[in-house]
C-alpha cells in the first residue's frame, strides 16, 4: 500500500486482490513491538500499514504504548499517565518479558510520522481521547505532517473514535469489536476477533455492500488466510509479516 493510497480506495479493492497486510505494533514476534525498529523491519518484510497504539504521557506528549503500564514492553515500571516524556525516553524498549535489553526507546507518534510515509492504523487506548481538547492534539498532529489522509484511528471504544471524527470528519475510523457478528457500526472501518467471521460467514459480503473495510482481529492469520481470501477479506493483521506474506504466496 503506498501512501498515496487512501482508505477509501482500499475499501473499493476488488475482493479478489490479494489483502494487505498491516504489522501489529510493527514485526512485534521478532523485536520490542511498537519501536521505530520493529516498524522498519514490518515494512522491510513486506507489510502495507503499520498499526500502533497511541497513549498520552502526564506532560501531554502523545508516545506508542499498548499497555497501560509500561513493565510489560521496557526495563521500567509504573503507569503511562503518570511519566512525563522525558521519563518515557529514560527507558529501554523490550520484548514482552524478556531479560535482555536493546538500545530502542519508546517513540512518540510524531517520530514515527517523521520516520515513515507508510499508511497509518491508530489505535486509542487513552481515555482522553474523548476529551475534544486532546482528541484535537492527534488531529493537529496528523495534519502538520499532512498524514490525515494516510491514517485511520480505531478502537474499542465508539466514542474515542466519535470525539476525532467531529474534529476530523474526513479522518477513517474503525471499531474493534469481540462479541458482535454484524458490520453495522457507524464507521469506515472494522475489525471483527477473528471467529465472529466464521459465526457470520455473510460478514465480508455485507461489509462491503456498506462500502466498509473488515480487517479481522487475528495477528496470527496464517492457518485463516484460504477463507479470508474467499471471504474477500481487505486487511489481514499480522505480527510477523514476513511469515504472512510467505504464506499468501502459496
Amino acid at each position: 500500500m503506498s501512501a498515496a493510497l487512501t482508505w477509501e480506495q482500499v475499501a473499493q479493492r476488488p475482493k479478489t486482490m490479494r489483502p494487505l497486510l498491516m504489522a501489529h505494533r510493527g514485526a512485534a514476534d521478532d523485536l520490542p513491538e511498537n519501536t521505530l525498529a520493529a516498524f522498519a523491519l514490518a515494512l522491510a518484510q513486506g507489510a502495507d500499514v503499520l498499526e500502533t497504539d497511541l497513549r498520552f504521557t502526564r506532560d501531554d506528549a502523545l508516545v506508542l504504548m499498548h499497555d497501560a503500564t509500561v513493565e510489560r514492553t521496557t526495563d521500567g515500571a509504573g503507569r503511562m499517565d503518570a511519566m512525563t516524556l522525558a521519563e518515557i525516553k529514560r527507558l529501554r524498549a523490550r520484548r514482552p518479558y524478556a531479560a535482555e535489553f536493546g538500545d530502542e526507546r519508546v517513540p512518540t507518534l510524531e517520530e514515527l510520522l517523521a520516520f515513515t510515509s507508510a499508511p497509518l492504523a491508530l489505535e486509542l487506548k487513552d481515555a482522553r481521547f474523548a476529551n475534544p481538547a486532546d482528541a484535537r492534539r492527534l488531529v493537529e498532529l496528523l495534519a502538520k505532517y499532512g498524514a490525515l489522509a494516510r491514517c485511520a484511528v480505531v478502537s474499542f471504544h465508539l466514542p474515542l473514535l466519535q470525539a476525532l471524527k467531529a474534529l476530523a470528519p474526513s479522518l477513517p475510523i474503525g471499531m474493534i469489536t469481540l462479541s458482535n457478528p454484524l458490520p453495522l457500526f457507524p464507521t469506515e472501518f472494522l475489525g471483527p476477533l477473528w471467529p465472529l467471521v466464521y459465526l457470520n460467514p455473510l460478514y465480508v459480503w455485507w461489509a462491503r455492500r456498506l462500502g466498509k473495510i473488515v480487517c479481522p482481529l487475528d495477528p496470527a492469520p496464517e492457518p485463516r488466510l484460504r477463507y479470508y481470501r474467499r471471504l474477500g477479506v481487505s486487511v489481514l493483521l499480522t505480527n510477523h509479516p514476513a511469515v504472512t506474506a510467505q504464506a499468501l504466496q502459496g
